[in-house]
């Protein structure tokens, strides 16, 4: 077969996040596929055609991509931030596992991607400089149940937790139920990061301890960072506080 996938990710939004093997794919490809704002996001000459769809349509969204990719044409799968992470890579190796032989053949590809929670981490300081989890809030693919175990075992184990999809017009109470739940295993004190469109135009950057935290501030655009034990803000003079975790921890 001569076609071909290469599942690309976007960076969180700034073009200088766009890595160069990103941009020198991009510049290959025949068709563009992905949630439309971030196929409308690459720039890419008139030849491409790009094919948008619904963000809840990652499935068919990859089943199309493999159609055309076994019908010869070089398909750029796009998401945001990296791929691989909550992104469309396991979309596509999920539809080519329960799909035809034949895609089995393909030459797929996964060009990795400055993932949300990176470019946040940065843009506070350091809060990634000990052990740390990233969780999903969205119950589309998991129970909320699930999720909320995850979230106790993960504030047990004093990991910083990285939240994404923390808080959609759909899942307005998520995010408020899951500070509530964390509050009971993680210390109060800990920092919280509300890193909104890091990059973008639009940035936004909140800080406040876990028993002051807000939901309200939060949307889709927004990465949540729960600190830890190890956590600490470091005041300075007229600045945002730095955020890190200390990469030393005492014995329990």
């Amino acid at each position: 077969m001569t076609g071909r996938i290469s599942i690309i990710g976007l960076g969180p939004g700034n073009i200088l996040q766009l890595t160069p093997q990103a941009t020198q794919v991009l510049a290959q490809v025949t068709d563009l596929v992905g949630y439309g704002p971030y196929v409308q996001r690459v720039e890419a000459p008139a030849s491409v055609i790009r094919h948008s769809s619904d963000n809840r349509e990652e499935l068919a969204r990859a089943r199309h991509a493999l159609e055309m990719a076994q019908a010869g044409r070089h398909v750029g799968v796009v998401s945001g931030g990296d791929a691989g992470v909550f992104g469309m890579a396991s979309a596509v190796f999920e539809a080519v596992q329960s799909g035809p032989p034949e895609w089995r053949r393909l030459d797929i590809e996964v060009i990795p991607g400055v993932s949300a929670v990176l470019a946040a981490a940065a843009r506070l300081g350091a809060p990634l400089g000990g052990d740390f989890c990233v969780i999903s809030l969205s119950d589309n693919l998991k129970p909320w149940p699930l999720v909320l175990r995850r979230l106790q075992l993960a504030a047990q184990a004093e990991f910083v937790i990285a939240l994404y999809n923390p808080r959609s017009k759909a899942r307005p109470w998520q995010l408020a139920e899951a500070l509530k739940y964390v509050q009971q295993y993680a210390p109060l004190k800990a920092p919280v990061a509300f890193a909104r469109a890091i990059g973008r135009p639009d940035e936004a950057v909140r800080l406040s301890t876990l028993a002051e935290a807000n939901a309200e501030w939060a949307d889709m655009s927004t990465l949540v960072l729960i600190g830890c034990a190890a956590s600490h803000l470091i005041e300075r003079p007229n600045a945002q506080p730095w955020f890190y975790t200390s990469r030393k921890v005492e014995a329990v």
